[in-house]
């Protein structure tokens, strides 16, 4: 036993994430793997995968946090705590100055602004529909025939943005395909996604008190085109951790550090 440690697991309809934390704030070891049909199995296999990637062991680990879609799934967490939470909590642990978090997953989007603390002031919520989503870019990179890491340095290359409508996951993929059989060009296309799911992104945020700083969480927060699109769009300076997709997951295992802590 090398410990003690704590755990934070975000449980994404996508990806599951496990962070390792030391009882000093220190991240241990981190794993993302996909999550697949078995979102229980695929929480264990996070954390032992986490665990190969530090020097500590399962017995070192002594308070579990799960969050995400499926927290309820992992029967030796200690407790549950929503994403909206865990984002902001981890978020505010990265870049303190942090006022607003925008989180965009594989399957919602979501706007959160906190307050100096780190606690939740208010939120907006996009989980009916793939829009802008990860989903609705991997549909659209199918169509595009580029694969989903491509998107981002291509979007940037284009000198100029194809105009997208529609961002219901269905109607824009028809867009797509009638722009491919004009003649326009990917890089267009591409960049004129890009901007369609940050101008989304900005009406959702339009009711709330938005203040900078802003920090970018999730997988698409590792596409460059979505970054240079948002940062045109917003006009607001725009954090973007080293790795973005394990933010939910350093605020789980925070909280998993303070419930501990408070017995």
């Amino acid at each position: 036993m090398n410990g003690p440690i704590y755990a934070g697991i975000d449980m994404g309809s996508r990806t599951c994430k496990t962070v390792l934390m030391s009882p000093d704030g220190d991240i241990v070891g981190y794993s993302i793997v996909d999550t697949g049909a078995d979102p229980q199995g695929a929480g264990i296999r996070s954390l032992k995968q986490a665990l190969s990637h530090s020097s500590y062991d399962l017995e070192s680990v002594i308070n579990v946090v799960t969050t995400g879609y499926g927290r309820h799934r992992l029967s030796l967490a200690k407790a549950t705590i929503t994403e909206i939470s865990c984002h902001a909590k981890g978020a505010h642990f990265l870049f303190p100055k942090t006022r607003t978090i925008i989180d965009i997953g594989g399957q919602d989007s979501k706007v959160i602004v906190i307050d100096e603390r780190g606690k939740v002031v208010d939120f907006v919520m996009n989980d009916k529909c793939a829009a802008g989503t990860g989903r609705f870019l991997e549909v659209m990179a199918m169509a595009l025939e580029v694969g989903i890491a491509e998107m981002g340095k291509l979007s940037i290359t284009a000198k100029r943005s194809a105009p997208i409508n529609s961002l219901c996951t269905v109607f824009a993929e028809s867009e797509v395909i009638s722009l491919i059989a004009s003649g326009t060009d990917k890089e267009e296309i591409i960049r004129g996604l890009h901007e369609s799911i940050s101008k989304r992104i900005a009406r959702m945020a339009k009711g709330l008190n938005m203040e900078a700083e802003i920090t970018l969480s999730g997988g698409v927060a590792k596409n460059m085109g979505i970054v240079d699109s948002m940062r045109r769009i917003l006009g607001i300076k725009i954090n973007i951790p080293s790795e973005p997709q394990i933010v939910g997951a350093i605020g789980a295992a925070l909280f998993a550090m303070d419930l501990h802590k408070r017995g």
